[in-house]
């Protein structure tokens, strides 16, 4: 133990340089007010000065991904005969950019169909747009077959690095396996440089590629999992609350290497979470997700300084606070959240919005 005493005391006047650095780790909302571009956590061992911008989005080019329409449905069936009654609306119509070298944040609840929005993105899932764009293709119509290829562009770091990585395969064969699949390594010792160099890439020793997963701990089974999602060189990584599982210190790491990376490569980060503070220091952009639908999208320092959506200011001011000092009574909208669940056939309007800020939109609805 190297220091105790009443939570104000540790709150208001740390000693130990630990305690010290695992208070900074916390994400507090509001410190990036003044900040347009993204900064890194300021952490006890700092690789890279936390103060340096994020400035990798590239505006100035044509959009990444451009989707369209993007609606996930899942049939709900009863009776005798199971016939579909009703369907969940799980992403109704939604439209987002994204541009290459940016981070989009989609936040939202549980439930409001962030995680629902990326993996159908990957197809994981069955879905239906008006159409998606990839570096201006069109890839909606595409076959199995024909998006094979666009798997390796479009990779996914899961919520559970617990449940993400197979226990029964070493951590370097892990690593490895997308480089075989896609044909880009003939064997595992021909992928060998490659596993190594990418375990650097995320602090980790070369040698833990020998390693199962259980011989980690949660903070370094993320890094393998970004490792294994980096291995094809993707232009977008879908981080899926990637950092949700994690303690504060471990999880301002991971954030810190997830902009490390996009400062080496240029890629393009989809952060799918619910954890404004975190949202806050990594997104370029945000899009609030309420009920399947988009109902806020913009420039972060805009969505979090002037939120305009009755959902987003409640988001906001749902975020807890960790400084006893800091604390005001708050009062919370306790009603139940409408249901997604509709009967077969029912159609919805799609989402029209208002512009409010430079690239700042808002849905024009009484949610």
């Amino acid at each position: 133990m190297v220091e105790q005493g009443t939570v104000e005391q540790i709150f208001a006047h740390p000693e130990h340089p630990y305690t010290q650095a695992l208070l900074a780790a916390v994400p507090k909302l509001g410190d990036m007010r003044d900040r347009a571009w993204p900064r890194r956590f300021p952490l006890l061992v700092q690789q890279q000065s936390s103060d340096s911008e994020q400035k990798t989005a590239r505006y100035d080019a044509e959009p990444l991904l451009d989707i369209r329409g993007l609606r996930v449905y899942y049939p709900i069936r009863s009776g005798i005969f199971s016939a579909v009654t009703h369907r969940v609306h799980a992403v109704e119509q939604i439209d987002f950019c994204v541009w290459p070298g940016e981070t989009l944040a989609i936040v939202g609840e549980s439930g409001c169909g962030k995680s629902t929005t990326g993996c159908a993105l990957l197809r994981l899932i069955q879905s239906e747009s008006e159409s998606i764009l990839f570096q201006g293709n069109e890839i909606s119509q595409m076959d199995d077959r024909a998006f094979l290829p666009l798997r390796r562009e479009i990779q996914m770091v899961f919520q559970d690095p617990y449940a993400s990585l197979n226990p029964r395969l070493t951590v370097g064969f892990t690593i490895a396996e997308p480089l075989l699949l896609h044909g880009l390594a003939r064997s595992l010792e021909d992928a060998t440089p490659r596993v190594q160099e990418l375990l650097k890439s995320v602090g980790l020793p070369p040698e833990h590629a020998r390693r199962y997963p259980h011989e980690f701990s949660g903070g370094q089974r993320q890094r393998i999992a970004i490792a294994r999602a980096m291995a094809l060189q993707p232009q977008v990584i879908i981080a899926d609350e990637a950092v949700s599982a994690l303690d504060v210190s471990i999880q301002a790491q991971v954030v810190n290497l997830m902009m490390n990376l996009q400062q080496k490569t240029g890629m393009s980060w989809i952060f799918i979470s619910h954890d404004m503070a975190v949202v806050e220091r990594i997104a370029n952009r945000v899009a609030v997700m309420y009920l399947g639908q988009i109902v806020e999208i913009g420039p972060r320092q805009a969505v979090f300084n002037n939120p305009q959506h009755p959902y987003t200011q409640r988001l906001l001011a749902s975020v807890p606070i960790a400084d006893p000092q800091q604390r005001s009574v708050r009062q919370f909208d306790d009603g139940e959240i409408p249901s997604p669940l509709r009967k077969a056939g029912e159609e919805v309007n799609k989402m029209t919005y208002r512009e409010v800020g430079l690239h700042h939109w808002v849905a024009n609805d009484n949610h």
